[in-house]
């Protein structure tokens, strides 16, 4: 069909409208921005090195917990330098394969996520509800098989959403009023009537959203009413290591429902949530589990006195 033919030609770049339009504000949040991604790379890679190399860590839970850092690290790297960088310049275009790409490396990290977080809650609902048979049931083959499963998930539902999105014909508009490509920002600017579509992925998302987040619900409510009934010591360490993955849950997961599951439709609000979800995710949850960890900030302390010796042998 050649009109077809025409309309995927017609479109072979997108134009990202960005955060703001005023040149100094674009400066500010620039060096902002920059300086919240160093933190995240580094804080994040802090955390794998730590768990990699401190024995005292190697533990399914923190296992997990590096998983997790590396997952956070990646799901700010999809739309974050790009972002930065487009602060700085006045043709802020990307190309359609790079729009798709981020799209499907967007859903597919935080789809992996979701899972991963889901994996944690399990793992601690087996240390808590039935610690004796903990070590035989979380085997690092287990462990292993969970977060590779978790990557499986995440590829499984992005590809899902690229085969329908990239056979699309785009001809029309090609501005995003955004910073990245997202889904919902992507359809808009179908030639076709795009309502069924645009329900038809916010449903398959929120599906996939919210079930995750009622899970974890579910499994933490779980574990919580089972410490209350426990001793007071292995009560108060279990209540501090769910509080943390209830922040991280409730950080990760409520902005995914504003953007997917009931949208709000208004594009500050929208940017914010996408700011917070790519951005502040990644940020706050080497914060949340590094400050709230006793045994995080010990083998820190272990570190920063390994450095301090091999300073002074030096």
């Amino acid at each position: 069909n050649k009109m077809d033919e025409g309309n995927q030609s017609a479109v072979s770049e997108f134009v990202l409208l960005g955060m703001c339009h005023s040149q100094n504000t674009q400066v500010f949040l620039f060096v902002i921005f920059l300086m919240l991604y160093i933190i995240i790379v580094s804080g994040n890679a802090v955390i794998m090195i730590l768990i990699v190399t401190d024995s005292h860590l190697h533990s399914p839970m923190y296992f997990f917990l590096a998983n997790l850092s590396f997952v956070d690290m990646w799901l700010s790297s999809v739309t974050t330098p790009r972002m930065i960088t487009d602060f700085l310049r006045d043709n802020k275009t990307i190309s359609f394969e790079g729009c798709m790409c981020q799209i499907f490396f967007a859903h597919c990290i935080a789809a992996g996520e979701m899972v991963l977080l889901v994996v944690m809650a399990y793992d601690r609902y087996v240390a808590i509800c039935k610690p004796l048979h903990y070590s035989t049931i979380m085997s690092w083959g287990k462990c292993t098989e969970l977060v590779l499963t978790s990557w499986n998930i995440g590829l499984v539902h992005a590809l899902s959403h690229l085969v329908v999105i990239v056979k699309l014909p785009f001809c029309g508009p090609r501005e995003i009023d955004s910073f990245f490509c997202d889904i919902p920002l992507v359809i808009k600017l179908v030639c076709m009537e795009s309502y069924n579509l645009d329900i038809l992925m916010n449903v398959d998302c929120g599906f996939v959203g919210v079930t995750f987040f009622a899970l974890l619900l579910i499994s933490y409510t779980y574990i919580l009413l089972t410490v209350r009934q426990s001793s007071k010591t292995g009560a108060s360490k279990a209540l501090s290591t769910c509080t943390a993955h209830i922040t991280v849950v409730v950080i990760f997961f409520v902005p995914c429902i504003f953007i997917y599951v009931c949208p709000l439709n208004i594009t500050w609000l929208d940017k914010f949530l996408a700011v917070f979800y790519s951005v502040f995710t990644p940020l706050l949850n080497p914060a949340v589990y590094t400050l709230r960890n006793k045994e995080m900030r010990n083998a820190m302390k272990r570190l920063r006195n390994i450095y301090m010796s091999f300073q002074e042998n030096t």
